[in-house]
């Protein structure tokens, strides 16, 4: 039942808890609206792992931003804090299952698909 070791599962905060999760970690920056926080049932608010809210305002979730936005977050994860933060979803991933949470409407086209690349490089 439980996930592999080195698996990175992407979902929402707002989806019910799995029994395959293992490790999960809410990834943004801002408390998701209407969520308890036992309800969430998180190991870790990972909030230095999210983007700055500069380049999350400048996104702003447009499609044909993603690129840009990608290739720019991949280089705020880089830096301090970020990078130490991406280190420990690392230890995370690489000791079993690891699921990060989301707020975001559109997952595929969100920060959390960039950190499952980035973990799986």
């Amino acid at each position: 039942m439980g996930g592999r070791r080195g698996e990175v599962r992407q979902r929402r905060v707002y989806e019910a808890p799995e029994a395959g999760d293992g490790v999960r970690v809410l990834v943004d920056r801002l408390w998701p609206r209407g969520v308890a926080k036992d309800a969430a049932r998180l190991d870790e608010w990972c909030k230095d792992v999210a983007p700055s809210k500069e380049l999350r305002t400048w996104y702003g979730h447009r499609a044909e931003r993603y690129e840009e936005f990608a290739e720019r977050y991949r280089a705020e994860l880089a830096v301090s804090p970020a990078a130490e933060a991406l280190g420990r979803l690392r230890d995370y991933a690489a000791a079993g299952p690891l699921t990060l949470l989301t707020a975001t409407k559109d997952v595929e086209l969100s920060h959390v698909a960039v950190l499952v690349e980035v973990l799986g490089e």
